[in-house]
């Protein structure tokens, strides 16, 4: 079965009110009440409007994978992720992933794959995640982070990366999520 086969079967709730209740620099929080009619069920959900982001795999000739590692204050520890950021107003997806590849990392690359979108969690969040792959990068210049930004560049074997996501030393889900999809395109792309 192929995925526009499928027929989603459950009732969609109806939205009948929305209210923005907080905004700050990145998101919205809204109250949403919403309706189920065939059971005549009301209820109110809080929702974040968020901005689209994206997540780059960036290979070598070498086939090493860069990688970034930085302070993720929600969880208050360190992380190892793939190079990413928010979707800038203005800016498409595509433009967001050189962008910021190259500010994080320093590395650009000439061949791009896009992998398609993820939601990024659909039970509260706005947004989709979306998800390329780029090959034969080099490092062409030195970071350019913003203010609060720190970050660590890492190189490393494919094949080490992806241990370390099978053992969860990498665990941020859009991380896992980029390399769910990105083994997907591998399995099916003649290289």
């Amino acid at each position: 079965m192929k995925n526009r086969d499928f027929k989603f079967t459950i009732e969609p709730w109806v939205t009948t009110n929305e209210e923005l209740k907080y905004t700050t620099n990145i998101f919205k929080l809204v109250s949403r009440d919403m309706k189920l009619e065939s059971e005549d069920k009301e209820a109110e959900f809080s929702i974040v409007e968020a901005p689209d982001w994206m997540n780059v795999i960036p290979l070598t000739s070498e086939n090493e994978i860069v990688l970034v590692e930085q302070y993720r204050y929600g969880i208050e520890q360190p992380t190892l992720e793939l190079p990413g950021g928010m979707v800038d107003p203005g800016e498409t997806h595509d433009e967001t992933a050189k962008r910021e590849l190259l500010e994080e990392t320093g590395y650009a690359g000439d061949t791009w794959h896009y992998l398609g979108n993820v939601s990024s969690n659909p039970a509260f969040l706005t947004n989709y995640t979306h998800l390329h792959v780029v090959e034969n990068c080099k490092k062409i210049k030195e970071q350019e982070l913003d203010g609060h930004e720190r970050i660590n560049v890492h190189l490393m074997p494919l094949d080490d990366f992806l241990e370390m996501v099978k053992e969860g030393t990498v665990h941020h889900s859009l991380v896992v999520a980029a390399v769910a999809k990105f083994l997907l395109w591998q399995r099916t792309t003649v290289r």
